[in-house]
């Protein structure tokens, strides 16, 4: 998101095991695909598409990776695709390498340019909140996960909670970042959700009774979008 410029994308959609309207699904794919974003410097910044994979889903292999090696490491990874080659990482983007390996042996790394958050404050993002707690205003050392940053990227992240939850429109969803809205849902659409999903064994068989209501998707997702919260606490 930081080094892609990402910003807000163009569309989304998604696909899950079931899902109902007080929890997450078992597992989930979300694809994400965003504009042309100029340049920075000399680099282009063309379209790009993101994948998102849980619970068990994984991307294809990549034909470069040599058998036996894994994708990421054990707590996830990230795959970024090419025109030359391929860029994988492990999870939070830990070790990378850059595939086929013939590119990675004769690549030269250059020094690291952004601050890492375990040299803010004694490690740590907790650290780092603490120290820019306690500096003064006129010398405070900006964050490296500033809400200017991890707002956005939040955005987007949980933007895929959207696009499960709407995945019986069977459309990829036209996305207005700035007006935080949905172009391509009409009055009429409707959507299907599980609203009770009970399960009994009975006689040593399991029986499941999953109930089923059927709601207007626009109302739906604006609510899904701008959440009615309680009202907060007052002193």
């Amino acid at each position: 998101f930081w080094a892609l410029q990402l910003g807000h994308p163009t569309c989304i959609y998604g696909s899950s095991t079931q899902v109902n309207t007080e929890s997450a699904p078992y597992s989930e794919m979300v694809h994400y695909e965003f504009p042309d974003r100029g340049k920075t410097g000399n680099i282009k910044l063309p379209p790009v598409k993101l994948t998102w994979y849980d619970g068990g889903h994984m991307p294809a292999r990549p034909d470069e990776l040599p058998d036996g090696q894994i994708m990421g490491d054990q707590s996830g990874g990230v795959l970024f695709v090419g025109s030359k080659g391929k860029l994988m990482t492990g999870c939070y983007g830990r070790n990378p390498i850059l595939l086929p390996e013939e590119l990675d042996k004769d690549y030269k790394r250059p020094e690291p340019s952004i601050r890492r958050i375990e040299d803010c404050f004694g490690g740590g993002h907790e650290g780092d909140w603490i120290r820019a707690c306690k500096e003064s205003p006129d010398s405070r050392v900006e964050t490296s996960s500033n809400f200017n940053y991890s707002g956005p990227l939040n955005e987007m992240v949980v933007m895929g909670n959207l696009a499960v939850r709407l995945q019986d429109l069977k459309r990829k969803l036209q996305w207005d970042g700035e007006n935080m809205k949905i172009t391509n849902i009409s009055d009429e659409d409707e959507i299907r959700v599980v609203t009770t999903d009970k399960f009994n064994v009975i006689d040593g068989h399991p029986h499941f009774d999953t109930q089923y209501a059927t709601i207007k998707a626009k109302p739906a997702a604006e609510e899904y979008i701008r959440h009615n919260y309680r009202e907060g606490w007052e002193l």
